[in-house]
């Protein structure tokens, strides 16, 4: 027999044991409810006071052994696991016999006493057991548990089951983001709420998921950043807002990078990067220090130390360093390819200086960037938000934010001249209609905003996936997400 053929016959008999329960009026979906005293963890962390006091617990049957007379089952909790003793003579025949026909996967709901075996495992001496939930699938065998990775983003809820491990990730995850608007909120800040869906799709370069609205026949792009909404609120008079929030690009998928991710923008009226900048450092300390009680983070077999203050660098300074080539120096577009080309750097759609010194940044720098580090002063062909820099028009007031060879956050003095930035925005749209999809679109509206007049600004965005990553010392933003984009199966 064939591992699907036995699998599906193993399917069978449960669905069968199914139809038996229900025809002895024994049917365990009809339960909408079970009373519980105590999780797995709270009894065993209390063992001396629990010890010999009855409780209820509820949880997934992971494993079973014994015969005859006693049986012994690993229940699972959202907390943890605890051993369920059950005997005949206490549960009475039938519902022990019962107890027997369960299967790995099946819910149950126990009452008993709680006390240690001669084996020193805490436990449950079960005086009553019911079936809550008939498990109709079969778990992944015990000692193997779900390897395929694939097969575990896509039944993340099994995954969660068998590997129970992973769900401590997303625990601190949630951590993180706690953290993250806790010390937001003591600053001063205030969490509001802008929409995805758009007319204009912008605020990065992205290209954007398009929708259809039916009733006003118009398409929609479901938003690639947060930023144009909530730089209108700076407008309108508040002075530090925040959201935390999906946001969506039509973009490649790789260890990094998903289609949905989550991020933080912050914006705060009359501050400007060098200010965002400090913010960032005390905002990651924070963090780190509430979720993992440490600014040191072990990341990959690496050591990393978010603790302030950080490195800060220009971006132009440190492609010099890394690559040997000065494009400070050069101010002919021409110059700069033939040097990019000597250097082994693709341009491919690159038709300016700016471009060229980003490109290079990525490929003789970024991978370099293990510690905390601000790369400033980026190209202003490349920023087409931020405020050029007073000293070298060239470049801007804006700053990436890397760590463990990853961008981890993007900021600005924003700009806040509408006449530049739709000088900016025209740019732009020169880019768009010689077929890059990722340029951003004109934004009348917001030009509008600018015009009724936004204050200095500095504002920030921080993926929140990737400081899970760090601080989970996962390398793949699948594993910090519970339900990453998949290719469906046909």
């Amino acid at each position: 027999m064939s591992e699907t053929q036995n699998i599906n016959e193993l399917k069978k008999i449960r669905r069968d044991k199914l139809e038996e329960l229900i025809k002895n009026n024994r049917n365990p979906f009809l339960f909408e409810k079970y009373e519980i005293s105590h999780k797995s963890k709270s009894i065993k962390d209390n063992f001396e006071a629990m010890e010999g006091k009855t409780v209820s617990c509820a949880g997934r049957i992971m494993s079973r052994r014994g015969q005859g007379k006693v049986g012994f089952y690993d229940l699972q909790d959202s907390e943890g696991k605890i051993q369920v003793f059950a005997k005949k003579d206490l549960l009475g025949e039938d519902e022990y016999n019962y107890l027997k026909t369960y299967d790995i996967g099946d819910i149950i709901g126990v009452k008993g006493e709680v006390f240690k075996t001669k084996m020193g495992e805490i436990s449950i001496r079960a005086k009553q057991v019911n079936l809550l939930s008939k498990s109709l699938q079969i778990l992944p065998e015990k000692y193997h548990g779900l390897k395929d990775t694939d097969l575990r983003y896509r039944q993340r809820y099994v995954d969660l089951i068998v590997n129970p491990e992973v769900k401590d990730v997303f625990i601190t995850r949630s951590k993180i983001i706690k953290y993250m608007r806790q010390y937001l909120d003591n600053r001063g800040f205030i969490e509001v709420e802008t929409p995805v869906l758009n007319t204009i799709s912008g605020g990065a370069s992205a290209r954007p998921f398009i929708t259809k609205h039916n009733a006003l026949d118009i398409d929609m792009y479901m938003r690639i950043a947060l930023e144009l909404p909530l730089k209108r609120l700076i407008v309108g008079g508040f002075d530090k807002v925040y959201e935390i929030s999906r946001v969506f690009r039509n973009e490649g998928m790789d260890a990094t990078h998903n289609p949905e991710f989550t991020m933080m923008e912050s914006y705060e009226a009359y501050s400007d990067y060098e200010d965002v900048m400090e913010m960032v450092e005390e905002l990651y300390e924070y963090v780190a220090l509430n979720v993992l009680g440490t600014t040191e983070i072990m990341y990959q077999g690496e050591k990393i130390n978010v603790k302030a203050p950080w490195k800060r660098a220009r971006m132009v300074d440190l492609v010099t360093e890394y690559s040997g080539v000065n494009f400070d120096k050069v101010y002919d577009v021409d110059e700069a390819r033939k040097l990019a080309k000597d250097l082994g750097v693709e341009l491919a759609g690159t038709e300016n200086i700016g471009e060229i010194i980003s490109e290079v940044f990525d490929e003789y720098v970024e991978d370099k960037l293990v510690q905390p580090t601000f790369v400033t002063h980026h190209p202003v062909e490349i920023s087409p938000l931020a405020k050029k820099d007073p000293d070298d028009s060239r470049y801007t007031h804006r700053f990436e934010a890397f760590i463990a060879r990853s961008e981890a956050g993007n900021a600005f003095s924003e700009l806040n001249d509408p006449i530049d930035q739709k000088e900016r925005f025209l740019e732009q749209v020169k880019k768009r209609e010689a077929g890059d999809d990722e340029a951003q679109m004109m934004d009348l509206d917001f030009i509008n905003a600018l015009e009724v007049g936004l204050p200095p600004t500095g504002g920030l965005g921080i993926g929140i996936d990737r400081m899970v990553m760090l601080m989970t010392n996962q390398s793949s933003i699948r594993d910090v997400l519970l339900f990453p984009t998949m290719k469906p199966i046909d």
